[in-house]
């Protein structure tokens, strides 16, 4: 076992009485050690009960003769870093907390881990983490939060209260009904009741294999979210008897199932950095045309808040998960032979589910659409690629061109949109926060949701080398690649500048010569951003490789 390397042998007796010394017996050390790496805090709704997760994994790892041993991770909730500075810092921690379970995993030379997290950049950091040390590794969540009521009518954090300040905006409703709107949204612990970034990530992590089925549905406050933790506590130790290892799991098959089943379920657009970084450190090979020639044969046949009307909970009753990736292998648009933590393959971890509600998980014959949720757009403004996801896309706006309204950060575009600057047909720009330029990709999840809450979702679209929060919906184009920060097209446009949209045709553009935007080019300078002197950040800007290959970090220093 790796762990012998701190407990066995004569010279390895001081290390033995460390551990000693925290409370471990011999016994404790002949065994396997399991490292719990516990997401928990007391910042994330998705995460102040993570506790209870990580002691039902433990159970698990004990009962089948391990040696659990605890330690923490970071997470940042994106909700509460939205719309200001520290938005910059979510998409920078996935590469913190990649490299900290490397850190903690190696020093103290664990057997296998256990990985508790649930929200945006958590999952695909401890995902990432995986693949990097490919040591038995399985990954549980936290589980969903249940959806809020106000008024009789289900709610959610960004129907309840990123929309509802568009709505005070434009005064339909008073700063008094917003609050109570507040109130209602969030009415458990979990990640967030739609079809976000924590839970579509969640959810393509029992298509990668690498969680158990029930992981991305299952919620937060039921109990048998503490019985499938502590079931990921005993699979863990059977890999680690069979020797079954990240990479055994999360092949190029593993990938191509989890794009199949992100555009079968609709998920947010942050899953194609996500899957490329995770891709990356399992040296699999994973880029944007998969994520296209994929949507193109996937058909969408879940529509979920916030680009339809059920939630998680509804998927959930419908059969969760697994009854979506069972239709889509019966329908060949799964490869059913990959590994997964069970021991047993893709197709056979989901023999048992069924599809309880066929208006949330449709048919084939009667999807939402017969391509996917996602699209990747290219042309003059986004040579090497931008994100839209199109499901969420009202169809006046899916062949749209308009004047460009141009910012150099969100603050001003939001300030311009709750302003008033903003009218029908406008194609809003904001740029500057790419992944160098941000730095850190920062979400415009305000922005957009005030659009939609003013009711100009059918008549105006956003434009960023940023991102969006997997809450986003309507016509909102992401990832712009090259970012503004290293001179792309995005950063030549004008205020006035006519941009055409063409979502069927993939095509982004914007309707000035070549000869125009080279002179212009010659006349840019790139902005300064006033970061902390020593930031993380800093280093950050300087190693982050472009949106459309996953926003990683450099590895030739």
């Amino acid at each position: 076992m790796i762990s012998d390397q701190v407990t066995k042998g004569v010279e390895r007796a001081p290390h033995r009485s460390l551990f000693y010394a925290a409370g471990y017996s011999p016994n404790d050390l002949k065994k396997p050690l399991v490292g719990i790496v516990n997401a928990q805090n007391e910042i994330i709704p998705g995460h102040v009960h993570l506790d209870e997760i990580a002691e039902a994994a433990k159970k698990g790892v004990i009962a089948r003769g391990g040696t659990p041993m605890e330690f923490p991770a970071i997470g940042i909730c994106d909700g509460i870093a939205m719309n200001h500075s520290g938005m910059r810092y979510p998409l920078a921690s996935r590469e913190l907390i990649a490299d900290s379970i490397e850190a903690m995993a190696v020093a103290h030379k664990f057997d296998a881990l256990v990985l508790v997290g649930n929200c945006d950049k958590i999952v695909p950091g401890m995902l990432m983490a995986a693949a990097r040390l490919n040591i038995p590794s399985v990954y549980i969540s936290g589980g969903p939060m249940l959806p809020g009521r106000f008024e009789g009518v289900e709610t959610d954090l960004i129907k309840g209260a990123f929309e509802a300040v568009g709505q005070y905006d434009k005064g339909e409703i008073t700063e008094n009904t917003l609050e109570d709107m507040a109130l209602s949204a969030c009415p458990t612990c979990g990640s967030c009741a739609g079809m976000y970034t924590a839970n579509t990530m969640n959810c393509l992590a029992e298509g990668l294999g690498i969680a158990l089925p029930g992981n991305g549905t299952i919620p937060a406050v039921y109990g048998q979210r503490k019985a499938l933790a502590q079931k990921a506590g005993e699979s863990v130790m059977y890999l680690l008897e069979k020797d079954i290892r990240p990479r055994d799991i999360m092949t190029k098959e593993a990938f191509m199932n989890a794009i199949a089943l992100d555009m079968a379920i609709g998920g947010s657009s942050n899953t194609v950095l996500h899957l490329m970084a995770i891709a990356n450190q399992a040296e699999v090979d994973v880029d944007l045309d998969d994520f296209d020639k994929i949507s193109d044969k996937v058909p969408n046949i879940c529509k979920l808040n916030p680009s339809g009307v059920h939630r998680i909970l509804d998927l959930y009753e419908a059969g969760g998960i697994s009854a979506v990736i069972k239709r889509l292998i019966e329908n060949n648009y799964l490869d059913g032979n990959t590994k997964t933590v069970l021991g047993v393959s893709l197709a056979e971890s989901v023999s048992h589910a069924k599809v309880r509600n066929n208006e949330v998980i449709r048919e084939i014959e009667n999807a939402y659409s017969k391509t996917g949720g996602i699209a990747i757009l290219r042309g003059n403004l986004a040579v090497d690629g931008a994100v839209v996801k199109q499901i969420g896309v009202a169809k006046e706006m899916l062949v749209h061109q308009g004047p460009a309204k141009v910012y150099d950060s969100e603050e001003e575009a939001y300030a311009a949109i709750r302003g008033g600057e903003i009218v029908k047909g406008d194609v809003v720009v904001v740029r500057y926060e790419g992944p160098k330029g941000g730095p850190g990709m920062r979400e415009m999840l305000s922005p957009t949701a005030s659009i939609i809450g003013m009711g100009l979702d059918k008549d105006v679209a956003l434009i960023t080398d940023g991102r969006f929060s997997g809450g986003t919906a309507g016509a909102a184009i992401g990832h712009v690649s090259p970012e503004a920060a290293e001179g792309g097209t995005i950063a030549l446009i004008k205020t006035g500048d006519q941009i055409s949209i063409n979502i069927p045709e993939r095509k982004l553009e914007v309707l000035v010569s070549q000869e125009e935007l080279s002179e212009r080019k010659k006349n840019w300078v790139k902005p300064k951003r006033d970061l902390m002197k020593n930031s993380y950040l800093r280093r950050y800007a300087a190693l982050v490789t472009s949106a459309s290959t996953g926003a990683i970090m450099r590895d030739d220093v």
